[in-house]
């Protein structure tokens, strides 16, 4: 896919874009699908229920049967909402989540854009969404929105401070933006040359840091139900509220793929000897597997309290982003330059 990208602009490479984005968006349509139910499944399965069992064989069309409600409910817009901002929002919301997948690269050849500024463009465009969250909240003209998206604006300021502050180690060890470049970094033959061990700190933040990025708990309360009866979206209906719920899940998406890009060697085998398998395989794997981790927290913690988050992200979280790149750097300095 790669080589065709750098060719010349024709009309045949731009339908050939075009094509490309529309089997990348039925693909993640499908993803996003069977996310919800793999995490309805897991969660019960957790929680010692069942989960989806009703709709098509093992519940497996139970998602695709709630989409479908969702999408023929009727679209109401509150009367003394703001009508454009409203309407606007939730495209605002999906439109910067689909864009930052461009940058990521799945095999050596298999990747859409290789970026020199990759992981900027990415941090860049994820924070639009903050903005689509807050407008949604604000044109609502309902208190409990407007609370949902004022939590909404400080919380993801708060941790996009530590999230891009703790990939800086890893932008100093492999020295590149290019997430390609990245990944190469780590093809030291095993699995501890990946960067998940010498950035353990940055590991650990950037995790933490991501999941609060993502609204899920347990630091979602810009849509704590128990709290502010949904948050920001609460007035949108229908196809409005599919946007933001799409939005979120194609984050999900975008995070696990990007924790495997910065942190777990990508498409890289985790020993030499295993290196038949091919590279798509061992990215799909661990891709799985941190979905599967988001999923495993949201049915093990509780919601935190404000002061709460905000007391980790600015007091533990900050602290520990700053002193692993300290300690990156210093190592940079002693051991590898001289």
């Amino acid at each position: 896919m790669g080589a065709w990208l750098s060719e010349p602009l024709t009309w045949g490479s731009a339908l050939m874009m075009f094509l490309w984005g529309v089997v990348f968006l039925v693909i993640l349509l499908g993803f996003v699908t069977y996310a919800i139910y793999f995490e309805r499944k897991v969660i019960g399965w957790m929680q010692l229920r069942i989960g989806p069992n009703r709709v098509g064989p093992f519940g497996l069309l139970q998602t695709v049967a709630d989409i479908f409600k969702l999408l023929i409910k009727e679209d109401t817009i509150p009367r003394k909402a703001d009508r454009l901002l409203f309407i606007l929002a939730p495209a605002l919301a999906y439109v910067p989540a689909f864009a930052v997948l461009v940058v990521l690269p799945y095999t050596q050849n298999l990747y859409f854009a290789d970026l020199n500024v990759g992981l900027l463009y990415y941090v860049a465009l994820s924070g639009i969404s903050t903005l689509a969250i807050v407008i949604g909240g604000w044109a609502s003209n309902n208190k409990y929105a407007l609370l949902g998206g004022m939590r909404s604006a400080a919380q993801m300021i708060s941790y996009e401070v530590p999230l891009v502050i703790s990939v800086v180690g890893v932008i100093l060890l492999s020295g590149s933006l290019n997430l390609r470049d990245i990944v190469e970094a780590q093809s030291g033959g095993w699995f501890w040359n990946w960067n998940f061990l010498p950035q353990l700190i940055g590991f650990v933040v950037f995790i933490i840091a991501a999941v609060s990025e993502l609204n899920r708990t347990p630091f979602d309360l810009p849509e704590a139900e128990s709290e502010l009866v949904a948050g920001y979206h609460v007035e949108y209906s229908g196809f409005r509220f599919a946007f933001f719920m799409l939005s979120e899940y194609v984050y999900v998406y975008a995070i696990a793929a990007l924790t495997t890009v910065l942190f777990l060697g990508g498409w890289h085998a985790p020993a030499p000897f295993l290196d038949f398998v091919p590279g798509i395989i061992w990215f799909l794997l661990k891709f799985v597997c941190i979905v599967f981790f988001l999923f495993w927290i949201r049915a093990t913690f509780p919601r935190i309290r404000v002061d709460q988050l905000m007391g980790l992200g600015w007091k533990v979280l900050l602290p520990m982003s700053l002193l692993n790149v300290f300690a990156t750097a210093v190592y940079l300095e002693l051991f590898i330059k001289n």
